[in-house]
C-alpha cells in the first residue's frame, strides 16, 4: 500500500555553484559512497543534484519533519546501475512512525534540471 509520494527538482547549475562555492557542503549532504561512481570517480554535479532531489523528495513523503540529518537517507546504484534508496537514523525512525517499510525511487537529470521521486510503501 503506498502511503506518500515525494517528487523534487534540482537546477544543476545552481547546485554545481553552490558546491564551488561551499567545498565542505558535499561532505554534509553525501555520504563517502554517495560521492563516488562505481568505478570510484568523482560524481557528476548532475548526479549529485538527482541524489539531493532524491533525498528531498524523501523529506517530503515523510512530511518535512524537522531533526533528519542528511547522511541517514543516503542513495546508492544497484550493479546495473538502478538507484537504490537506504534509510538509517532519524530517516527511518520517520519513516517507521508513519508506517513506511519499503521505498521507490527514480531519478533523471536532463536540461539542466535534476529530479527524483520517492513512492513509500506500508
Amino acid at each position: 500500500m503506498i502511503v506518500a509520494v515525494g517528487i523534487d527538482v534540482v537546477r544543476v547549475d545552481r547546485f554545481a555553484r553552490a558546491l564551488d562555492r561551499t567545498p565542505p557542503l558535499a561532505d554534509r549532504l553525501f555520504t563517502a559512497a554517495e560521492r563516488v561512481t562505481p568505478s570510484g570517480g568523482p560524481r557528476s554535479a548532475e548526479s549529485l543534484a538527482a541524489r539531493f532531489a532524491a533525498k528531498e523528495a524523501v523529506a517530503k513523503a515523510l512530511g518535512a519533519p524537522a531533526g533528519l540529518c542528511w547522511h541517514d537517507c543516503e542513495v546508492l546504484a544497484e550493479p546495473d546501475g538502478r538507484p537504490r534508496l537506504t534509510v538509517a537514523g532519524t530517516v527511518a525512525a520517520a519513516a517507521a512512525e508513519r508506517g513506511i517499510a519499503r521505498w521507490h525511487l527514480s531519478l533523471s537529470h536532463d536540461g539542466g534540471i535534476a529530479s527524483a521521486m520517492v513512492v513509500a510503501e506500508r
